[in-house]
């Protein structure tokens, strides 16, 4: 395996730690992550002027020569698969896939292939830089198997260093629509009186709690109010269905992105997405609210009913704000026209 060899010197006025000045002086170019640089320090590969040093804690002064050895990509055990994908944008650094919804995002044991990860390495063939110093994509965000939409991949360390920083800020626009059950209005008293909900201005619900995995239920997530992780969801309504109306599609957008987010948190305000077999149930509609076309659709329809419709973001090689649309799928656009009548 070949490797190639990066040379600098530390700047002047360098942090403490050797990681941190390694992190800020080593070159651009180079395309070496964070989280890369601390496991070729642990593996030997980081001398500082001539000699060898593995501790991440360790001094480093002004003017120090530092030499990094990095062995070239290897090639990842997972195998390629020739998958089609529409590929909204893509250049050196990152792509953008329109997933379409019952495809897994990567391979785990439920699922060892026929994932968006197996596509992808089929549709980069040897054109990837590698990640972590595997050809790999780098995955710094997923949308769950039965949700459709748009999602960002890495194709480089620098990529996926960039792109998890603004993941980890909070930063990336993201917008879902979501069909759900009732309409999530501030009129309705119901609404006020559940904990962790409130209305913002231009009749924005609010939704905040903390999230963990369901104790008894690991395929599900849990709203806590102590413990957990932060999570914040806020929908609006854009159309309602119904003659009273039973059923809403909403708008609904991430300040944090928590595993199931949207799905567990409409839930919990009392309006499951329609179709959700984890968190949505199968309500029973007022028959004279809908016609029989609509009722019919709302109880086949076979996933959740959920899109993720807008990914924006800036660049993170060149810089450039980035913002994609995504239409919605077909099976949710027949959705909508028959709760329409």
């Amino acid at each position: 395996m070949g490797s190639r060899r990066i040379e600098f010197v530390i700047a002047e006025n360098p942090p403490k730690r050797l990681d941190k000045a390694v992190s800020r002086d080593v070159p651009e170019e180079a395309s070496l992550s964070r989280t890369r640089l601390a496991k070729l320090i642990e593996a030997g590969a980081l001398t500082v002027d001539g000699a060898v040093v593995q501790d991440p804690k360790a001094r480093i002064e002004v003017g120090a020569q530092v030499v990094i050895e990095v062995e070239e990509a290897e090639d990842s055990h997972i195998g390629p698969e020739d998958i089609p994908l529409e590929i909204i944008f893509e250049d050196d650094d990152l792509i953008v896939i329109n997933k379409p919804a019952g495809m897994v995002v990567h391979p785990a044991p439920g699922s060892p292939s026929g994932t968006l990860v197996n596509a992808l390495l089929h549709h980069f063939g040897g054109a990837l830089s590698g990640v972590g110093g595997v050809k790999r994509p780098g995955i710094v965000h997923r949308i769950d198997k039965e949700t459709s939409g748009l999602l960002v991949v890495a194709k480089s360390d620098a990529a996926h260093q960039g792109l998890a920083v603004q993941f980890e800020k909070h930063t990336v626009e993201r917008y879902y629509q979501a069909i759900c059950y009732g309409v999530p209005d501030a009129s309705d008293p119901r609404l006020r009186g559940i904990k962790g909900t409130s209305f913002e201005a231009g009749n924005i619900l609010k939704i905040t709690t903390q999230l963990a995995r369901h104790k008894t239920d690991r395929q599900r997530q849990a709203v806590l109010f102590q413990g957990g992780r932060h999570a914040v969801t806020r929908a609006r309504i854009v159309e309602s269905f119904g003659t009273s109306p039973v059923a809403a599609l909403v708008e609904c957008w991430l300040e944090t992105g928590r595993t199931h987010q949207i799905r567990v948190h409409m839930a919990h305000a009392g309006h499951g997405l329609i179709g959700d077999p984890t968190y949505g149930g199968r309500r029973k509609l007022a028959t004279k609210a809908l016609d029989d076309t609509a009722q019919a659709a709302v109880r086949a329809f076979p996933r959740q009913a959920l899109h993720a419709a807008v990914l924006g973001f800036d660049h993170p090689v060149t810089g450039a704000a980035l913002r994609f649309e995504a239409p919605l799928p077909q099976d949710m656009a027949d959705l909508l026209a028959a709760l329409r009548g």
